[in-house]
């Protein structure tokens, strides 16, 4: 099983705004892992929990971090702790990627799965600049938790380890909205 985890924590600063309010950002975000092969998807909340769980459906699971103001460390180290058992791998997405579709995740998971279902790591990249979505596979998940701190996620834990890059770009742009 491939469990999606969106990170959607963020404070959006320079957005002016939670980015997990922002249009339809958060569903859509939660659609694109779905049809791009996870299973399950797992919601990280931080700034503005509240109203963004609001847009969500009922059944939709989240986790909240509270030190979500620590930067994506914190929401990234949280969801993975939060995923369970039952994954062999997570596919980690940000909420501010809006054109990022589920054809990118499914070519990041289908390359990181034939890495092997639990020690798989494959990113996507966009005209050779590595970027999201990220698969990181069961394995990884220690390491990760440990080596996440501040806004730099699993950046250096997948500089020191072999991770296959997906290129995307004739996909999507894959960058971050921060800006109206």
């Amino acid at each position: 099983m491939v469990a999606g985890l969106l990170l959607a924590a963020g404070a959006g600063r320079r957005m002016g705004m939670p980015k997990a309010l922002v249009d339809d950002w958060l569903v859509r975000s939660i659609e694109v892992l779905r049809e791009g092969g996870c299973d399950d998807v797992l919601v990280v909340l931080g700034a503005a929990a509240d109203e963004a769980r609001a847009l969500l459906p009922a059944d939709q699971r989240v986790v909240v971090a509270e030190d979500w103001d620590e930067g994506m460390g914190a929401s990234l180290r949280v969801g993975l702790a939060a995923l369970g058992s039952g994954a062999e791998a997570a596919v980690v997405h940000l909420v501010d990627l809006p054109d990022v579709g589920p054809d990118v995740v499914a070519r990041v998971v289908s390359t990181g799965s034939t890495a092997g279902s639990t020690t798989g790591l494959a990113r996507a990249a966009y005209a050779g600049v590595p970027g999201h979505p990220v698969l990181i596979g069961r394995d990884h998940w220690a390491g990760v938790i440990e080596a996440a701190v501040g806004d730099q996620g699993a950046r250096g834990y997948l500089k020191t380890h072999d991770v296959r890059l997906v290129e995307c770009g004739d996909l999507a742009c894959g960058n971050d909205v921060d800006r109206r």
